[in-house]
């Protein structure tokens, strides 16, 4: 990736978690990486909340109805020609993680059961 392209999708990140604060009053909502397309019309922004799973997906929708007032923070802050197209998405590596981390620890008690 193209070092202007990730200095700019940390740029919309640090943006994006700084208005955050003022859009999300209930429970902790953070950007977990944004994804800045090649030719800067989309940036897939990725979201995780602690609560994880239905409250990620939920408010991945509720920052989609704020998108206009994102762009508008980015567009104050940053010097592009052109704001990008943000697409929020869940993103549910936190269960993936928890999951796998269940999985580890069942193979290890079952190992030392055999033992």
């Amino acid at each position: 990736m193209n070092k202007n392209i990730q200095r700019l999708s940390e740029d919309i990140k640090r943006e994006i978690s700084v208005t955050m604060r003022e859009v999300v009053t209930d429970g902790i909502v953070s950007v977990s990486r944004c994804d800045l397309s090649n030719d800067l019309s989309y940036c897939k922004v990725f979201i995780s909340t602690y609560e994880g799973g239905e409250k990620t997906v939920a408010a991945a929708e509720m920052l989609k109805s704020k998108a206009g007032l994102f762009k508008k923070h980015i567009n104050a802050r940053i010097r592009m020609r052109k704001i990008p197209e943000l697409i929020f998405l869940p993103d549910n590596s936190l269960d993936y993680y928890d999951k796998i981390t269940g999985i580890i620890d069942e193979l290890n008690q079952a190992q030392g059961n055999e033992a």
